[in-house]
């Protein structure tokens, strides 16, 4: 047993709170750094099969490199889009989609950019749609530069992708917070039994996109809150990506389900924690494979 007379100095008390304090210190000193020199260059690539209930038997297996978020100008430059670039291109897809945010807000780099970008091909194409920071710096040239790079541009339109017989519908809005989204002819003239998969940036408009006939929704916006904690979660999420923050969802009462990916850079602040950058490959498949 404890010995009631015990004590602890004044002495003793005081340097072990210092201790203590240092300890505590140095801890966040060494999250800093991780969080700011370490997780954001590490990138995650997640693979991951998605089953649709409409998808034709051709495009079982079919897969798609998602990325989205680069934010080119806040602390992502053109040696890590080269980076990234590489590993897309490594990964032999079927097809390519960015949703959004090329650049923080200056087109500065958009001549480089576009260079790096163009060395990115897919046999059925590369596909984009703009993001919110995208309307911040210059939509005008952010189309261009993507255009230019071989991307096409889905301002709310959509492209019809087939094997054979069988097709699949890539469909995409402008910027749904910022922009001027139209769903209606995002959609139009594709039929009500048809598998269609739509790019959106911002993922919360996934509740307003569930009442028309959608599939797969590819977003990102939200970074996945760059900074997520132990039983917290995000610190922080940007409006219209708090609700499907990160990762696959089903969207309630619908067939829709949406895919949120954390993306590349970073913006308001220079950190990742808990949440490293993500580039996705998602293998599509009917929904009777298990």
């Amino acid at each position: 047993m404890w010995s009631t007379s015990t004590r602890i100095s004044r002495r003793d008390f005081l340097k072990m709170s210092v201790q203590g304090a240092l300890a505590l210190l140095g801890t966040a000193g060494l999250s800093g750094v991780y969080a700011y020199g370490i997780e954001p260059h590490w990138m995650e690539i997640k693979q991951l099969n998605i089953a649709l209930a409409k998808l034709p038997s051709a495009f079982n297996q079919f897969r798609i490199v998602h990325f989205s978020d680069l934010h080119l100008g806040f602390y992502s430059n053109l040696a890590h889009l080269s980076e990234l670039v590489e590993q897309v291109r490594e990964l032999k897809p079927d097809l390519i989609c960015f949703t959004g945010d090329l650049v923080d807000r200056s087109i500065a780099y958009m001549p480089e950019a576009v260079s790096i970008l163009s060395q990115l091909r897919a046999p059925y194409g590369q596909y984009a749609v703009l993001g919110n920071h995208d309307a911040f710096g210059n939509r005008s040239a952010v189309t261009r530069g993507l255009s230019q790079a071989g991307f096409r541009v889905l301002h709310n339109e959509h492209i019809v992708i087939q094997k054979g017989m069988d097709k699949l519908h890539i469909a995409g809005v402008d910027d749904p917070w910022v922009g001027k989204p139209d769903i209606r002819a995002a959609l139009l003239h594709i039929p009500e039994d048809a598998c269609t998969i739509l790019l959106a940036h911002e993922p919360d408009f996934a509740d307003e996109y569930s009442r028309f006939p959608v599939a797969l929704q590819l977003s990102g916006h939200s970074h996945g809150g760059q900074i997520r904690l132990p039983f917290l979660g995000a610190l922080y999420t940007p409006p219209h990506g708090s609700k499907y923050t990160a990762g696959l969802y089903q969207v309630p009462n619908s067939l829709l389900q949406v895919y949120t990916t954390r993306g590349i850079g970073m913006t308001r602040f220079p950190f990742r924690f808990n949440c490293r950058p993500e580039l996705t490959v998602m293998t599509l498949q009917t929904e009777s494979i298990e």
